[in-house]
């Protein structure tokens, strides 16, 4: 299970706005590899909507069935707000629905929770 917790509005490339809604996992357990120390973390991902800012808002706090799974992606970017560190990922998180093979919506990590 997931939870919507937030939205947000984005723009196309035609600069027509549209709704994303935010989906965040259950807490898990990662061990850095800087340091060994294991620290509690979430998975979170966005995926894109059909309904207005108004709905969206509505949906914050409901479940649906399935999970933030971690993806492969093409080399990017991400510095680290708390330590200035500017890192290479290679990873990206979607949701997969319950019983379903198509993933929805990779999102770069955006932030790390320690």
């Amino acid at each position: 299970m997931v939870k919507i917790t937030g939205y947000a509005l984005r723009e196309r490339k035609d600069g027509t706005p549209f709704v994303t809604l935010q989906l965040t996992g259950g807490v898990e357990l990662v061990q850095s590899q800087a340091t060994g120390n294991f620290y509690a973390t979430v998975r979170k991902c966005n995926i894109p909507a059909t309904f207005p800012e108004d709905v969206a808002k509505m949906m914050i706090g409901q479940q649906l069935d399935g999970e933030i799974v971690r993806v492969q992606v093409d080399p990017y970017e991400y510095l680290n707000q708390r330590t200035g560190e500017v890192m290479m990922l290679t990873h990206s998180y979607a949701y997969r629905p319950k019983g379903a093979i198509e993933l929805i919506g990779h999102t770069p990590v955006m932030e790390t929770v320690h």
